[in-house]
């Protein structure tokens, strides 16, 4: 599935053309560096963001471009959030949405939506709502990718425990045999 994704997203000369601008700033490539969700790194995850809230909101006649670059950005908090920052007052999901929206607003002009997006897209976990369509399907999206990148590591690791067992299995009919 991932690499399908990859694949559209490539082939999609409007959603690079919108994206552009925010892929090739050294800051966000510096989201290759951190984890996500198990192998998957904040970039890839905030890029399939991206697309998915790009591809959403395009369908649905809302502004596709502030969704695709608010998705983009998300997650742009540079930093291991497994780790303790000591800097960071409170825990990560309470608090990454602003701290994203700082780094971004730092690099990029964004408009009141897109701000609006990175820092909210936590909800329900943040009390306050997005205050757009786009904003909410970022939130919706966040927690779709979030759970596929999880579920894909946590298939995989089952089947390697699968695998494990029955080779396991299948050497001791061998010894027993001998």
């Amino acid at each position: 599935m991932k690499q399908y994704v990859n694949d559209l997203m490539k082939q999609d000369k409007e959603f690079q053309t919108i994206i552009y601008p925010l892929l090739k700033n050294e800051t966000v490539q510096q989201m290759k560096n951190f984890k996500q969700h198990y192998e998957t790194t904040c970039f890839d995850h905030c890029l399939t963001a991206a697309y998915y809230c790009y591809l959403i909101c395009k369908k649905y006649h809302l502004d596709y471009k502030s969704a695709a670059r608010g998705a983009m950005l998300h997650d742009l908090f540079l930093y291991d959030w497994r780790e303790r920052q000591p800097d960071r007052k409170g825990l990560h999901a309470f608090t990454h949405g602003k701290k994203a929206c700082e780094n971004a607003c730092k690099l990029f002009d964004l408009n009141e939506k897109e701000k609006d997006m990175i820092c909210k897209h936590m909800w329900p976990v943040t009390v306050s709502f997005p205050k757009s369509f786009e904003g909410f399907i970022l939130t919706f999206v966040d927690k779709y990718c979030a759970m596929s990148e999880t579920f894909e590591i946590l298939k995989s690791r089952l089947f390697m425990k699968r695998a494990f067992r029955y080779a396991y299995l299948t050497l001791s009919l061998m010894i027993i045999k001998l």
